[in-house]
């Protein structure tokens, strides 16, 4: 095996990225002039050197605390509990939230060995009993594993002043019912809204 194959088989290993993209990566690097591959190389070892979990909230950052965590702009009243930090990255790039988040760094999934005591939820049960803190939104991914550690957080909590609220599930902006499984649709009409 030479170094394309390997190279080629580690970028495969990589989220979304299967045998092809990762061959015309590799392909790409080879044609690249040698500063780009240099700088390339240094951000990657850097990467895991300079970024670490935010002290508060748990989601990546260069700093002890993250910048959405510092900002006196955001509303620390309202935190969102999410799964993973690029879940903060993707909920940002929305727009239109202006709370703070809390990052659980995964879901409870007893089959791959992850409980409770696993995850970041005892410093999650610290920050609702702040009495600055009105509503926990729990944004967990609408699987089994997410809906089990949203109900773990919610019955976490029931002793507590705090709101907990779950994001809203089911049909799309621009879907059509008649593509909706059983489940969307049910979560649909369990989650209507007045307008």
């Amino acid at each position: 095996m030479n170094i394309i194959d390997e190279l080629t088989g580690t970028f495969s290993r990589l989220p979304g990225i299967g045998k092809k993209s990762a061959s015309r990566i590799v392909n790409h690097l080879l044609k690249a002039d040698s500063l780009y591959i240099q700088n390339f190389s240094k951000q990657i070892v850097e990467l895991q050197q300079k970024i670490k979990p935010c002290s508060i909230c748990g989601s990546w950052t260069e700093g002890e605390v993250c910048p959405i965590c510092s900002s006196p702009l955001r509303d620390k009243s309202v935190i969102c509990v999410v799964e993973q930090p690029q879940d903060v990255q993707t909920i940002e790039s929305a727009g239109g939230f202006t709370g703070v988040y809390h990052v659980l760094g995964g879901v409870i999934a007893p089959l791959e060995g992850i409980g409770p005591d696993q995850l970041n939820l005892a410093s999650l049960v610290n920050r609702a009993a702040s009495p600055d803190v009105k509503e926990i939104i729990i944004a967990t991914n609408p699987t089994f594993e997410g809906d089990s550690t949203a109900l773990y957080i919610q019955k976490a909590l029931v002793d507590s002043d705090v709101k907990v609220t779950r994001l809203a599930t089911g049909i799309p902006v621009g879907g059509d019912l008649e593509y909706a499984d059983k489940l969307t649709l049910a979560r649909s009409f369990r989650g209507r809204s007045t307008f």
